[in-house]
């Protein structure tokens, strides 16, 4: 749990006692579902707004899973917030400069590395993509709560994962696969994971990670978790082509896909995206909520 980000004033005690993945229920999908989306690319005449944010920096350090225990989790590579380490909390967030192209985003994303035998690939970006679930009113869509922590993907995992939660893909093209593909040159690897976009209303962060976000279906949140929001599609791209025998991610093989966020945007500024983009059901700028076109 974040440091200083643990839960709202209701939420359970002890949370913080939960250190580690192997924590989490073995198959993520039995707690929060997964998302109706079909597989197609994260780009489109959806309403949504996107924010790219290159890569910042890698540190064997997890602010949700293991806060306040520098050193203690596999490699993670970090986007976004430039101090994001394991004793952040939401004040420090809040404080530190981003490399996101949108300057309010100070939001903190961060993904397993992934390694080309004993060689760590350095991510070329990430790009978040929020929008609406799929057939959900997007104005029924409301901002993330300051601090809110979420994980999505299964770090344990050993079986593939649904590719509407967790997929490989080669650039931003719309086939999805559940590892690594063949990507040609003019096309680099890609990892997309999917986040839950229904919250209970009440916890920024659960023992376990997992308990207070649940994903949409049909349109619809379930009645323990009823409030709507984001569906934040996180993709990390990296220049990587070619033969991907050799790839794995620090949390194990490549079927360990998952990622991690914590809301530290600006608040004002992220709720302003929310009413102009996702409200209106329009498609807005990389760096300014701007409407494209």
């Amino acid at each position: 749990m974040l440091s200083g980000v643990a839960c709202a004033p209701d939420a359970p005690s002890g949370a913080s006692g939960v250190h580690d993945h192997s924590s989490m229920p073995v198959d993520p999908a039995s707690v929060m579902g997964e998302p109706d989306r079909p597989i197609a690319g994260p780009q489109g005449a959806v309403g949504q707004f996107v924010v790219e944010c290159p890569y910042s920096h890698a540190l064997p350090d997890d602010p949700i899973v293991y806060p306040r225990d520098a050193g203690a989790s596999h490699m993670h590579v970090f986007f976004g917030n430039v101090g994001a380490n394991a004793m952040s909390t939401l004040t420090t967030l809040l404080a530190d400069d981003t490399t996101c192209e949108q300057a309010l985003d100070t939001a903190s994303y961060w993904a397993p590395a992934l390694y080309d035998g004993n060689e760590m690939l350095i991510p070329e970006k990430s790009v978040a993509y929020y929008r609406a679930g799929l057939d959900v009113e997007p104005t029924a869509v409301e901002a993330f709560p300051a601090g809110l922590a979420m994980i999505a993907g299964d770090a344990a995992a050993t079986e593939p994962q649904p590719t509407s939660v967790v997929a490989w893909s080669c650039g931003s093209g719309a086939i999805r696969e559940t590892t690594p593909p063949d990507c040609p040159d003019d096309r680099g690897l890609r990892l997309d994971v999917t986040f839950p976009d229904c919250w209970d209303g009440a916890h920024l962060d659960v023992p376990g990670h997992r308990e207070h976000m649940r994903y949409s279906s049909g349109g619809e949140c379930p009645s323990t978790h009823p409030v709507h929001v984001p569906q934040l599609i996180f993709s990390v791209a990296y220049s990587f082509s070619g033969n991907p025998t050799g790839l794995k991610l620090a949390s194990g093989g490549v079927l360990t896909g998952h990622a991690d966020f914590v809301n530290s945007w600006n608040q004002a500024k992220l709720q302003d995206e929310v009413k102009y983009c996702l409200h209106r059901d329009v498609v807005c700028g990389v760096t300014s909520g701007r409407i494209s076109g």
